[in-house]
């Protein structure tokens, strides 16, 4: 009788071994199979070489060596399933894990990460649930903590907040246990690629073309002016606008905790805050940054957000050459901005007196521009007030124009107009010094 491989070899059978093993096929839902498969392909990855890897140059390298190891395991893998695994190794070895495809998603204004199987996004104004999911706690804090280690910072159960900022410019917020009971979580707050600018806002349904008018002309003529707004009502896309009609040949100093103005300008030098390195010590906050701004001989100074004792620095420089200065706070109404900001310098001074803060923030605050997120999602400016001066003990301000709701049409979305208060401004001065004030009155008799 002839050897049993002979046999085989003669009668040209398939070669595989009798009984054959069960071949498994890998599906979405299958995560342990896929847990398998990635272990057993990154054994054969060189972590120095995929370090230097493009995305798209490593995720052609490793299809080839998917396919291998789904042959060695006997796994039967369709070409989608190869193709999506190599982009899920992809994105967690050089990428930032689950979230990429979203980062990815130009629709997408938020990311919020409740857990491993809870994402959340934000698409036109409306909150929806994702079906990202991470593989457990352990995958969102080894992706939040590769977030935050890009600009050089750290989060861990010893420093459980954490700001920070992507390559792409969006922003981030981390916290951990043990003050988040449930887990890691991350907030992420992208920006458009493609920069509004007021045409665009216009555009969008932000506000009418007389409004966007009015705040090219604020900008122009130098106006310290305030954005007031919640979270997410747009207030940074707002401040980017109006930091577009400043001139190329002005000097400009941005101030923030995690950077993400984005200015057009030349001469635009940007200050980030620092926090405590991992001896507790070296913190180098936004007042400490305001007051090295004042000797950098800048034109004019952006402070991204206003939120604490800074607003004292913020008001020293606005009354003492420096026009033009734009911030933003967080405010349901532009007198609440004005009682925020009172608040703010009593945390840095509060030896002065309640009139006094008042006085300097009357002198300081030429303009308060409030944007706000709607019910029906959009960001729209609902109120431009002017910082009239003092009666009394009362700040007086002046509404220029607000705006006013109509009706909500068949699709949901809020329809309105803007009401003007025609008065002489309390700046009129300033807008005839730059030869604009016929332009304010044309735009505010067109509302």
């Amino acid at each position: 009788m002839k050897p049993f491989g002979r046999r085989i070899e003669e009668t040209a059978l398939p070669e595989f071994v009798y009984p054959p093993r069960p071949v498994a096929v890998v599906s979405g839902p299958d995560i342990g199979l896929r847990l398998r498969l990635r272990g057993k392909v990154m054994e054969q990855l060189d972590s120095a070489a995929v370090a230097e890897m493009s995305p798209e140059v490593l995720r052609a390298e490793l299809e080839p060596i998917i396919h291998e190891v789904a042959d060695q395991e006997r796994v039967q893998l369709s070409a989608r399933d190869q193709a999506q695994l190599a982009q899920e190794l992809t994105d967690d070895m050089v990428g930032f894990g689950p979230l990429e495809p979203l980062l990815r998603d130009d629709s997408i204004c938020d990311i919020m990460v409740n857990g491993p199987d809870t994402v959340f996004i934000e698409v036109g104004g409306k909150l929806q649930r994702s079906n990202v999911r991470f593989r457990d706690a352990t995958h969102v804090a080894m992706v939040a903590q590769k977030m935050v280690a890009t600009i050089g910072r750290r989060v861990d159960e010893s420093s459980p907040l954490c700001d920070a900022r992507l390559p792409d410019g969006s922003r981030v917020n981390v916290i951990f246990p043990p003050l988040a009971l449930d887990g890691p979580c991350i907030s992420i707050r992208k920006f458009a690629k493609k920069k509004l600018d007021f045409a665009g806002m216009v555009a969008n349904g932000s506000m009418a073309a007389p409004v966007a008018r009015l705040l090219e002309i604020a900008a122009r003529c130098r106006l310290n002016i305030l954005v007031s707004g919640g979270t997410g009502s747009g207030k940074t896309t707002l401040l980017n606008a109006l930091s577009r009609m400043i001139s190329i040949d002005e000097r400009v100093v941005t101030i923030e905790d995690a950077a993400e103005l984005q200015l057009q300008q030349p001469h635009v030098v940007r200050l980030e805050t620092r926090t405590v390195n991992l001896e507790g010590r070296g913190e180098i906050d936004q007042r400490a940054l305001l007051r090295n701004a004042l000797r950098m001989r800048p034109d004019r100074i952006i402070i991204g957000e206003v939120r604490g004792a800074e607003a004292f620095d913020m008001l020293q420089a606005m009354n003492t050459g420096h026009d033009g200065s734009i911030s933003t706070v967080h405010a349901n109404s532009s007198r609440d901005a004005m009682g925020r900001i009172e608040n703010m310098v009593q945390m840095a001074s509060a030896n002065l007196a309640p009139r006094t803060i008042r006085n300097q923030i009357a002198s300081a605050i030429d303009l308060v521009i409030q944007i706000e997120r709607m019910r029906d999602g959009a960001r729209r400016v609902v109120q431009i007030s002017d910082v009239c001066g003092m009666e009394g003990e009362v700040i007086t301000t002046n509404d220029v124009v607000s705006f006013q709701f109509d009706a909500e049409d068949s699709g949901g979305r809020i329809m309105g107009h803007y009401k003007k208060v025609i008065s002489r401004a309390s700046f009129s001065a300033r807008l005839t010094y730059f030869g604009l004030e016929n332009a304010w009155m044309d735009a505010l008799q067109s509302i």
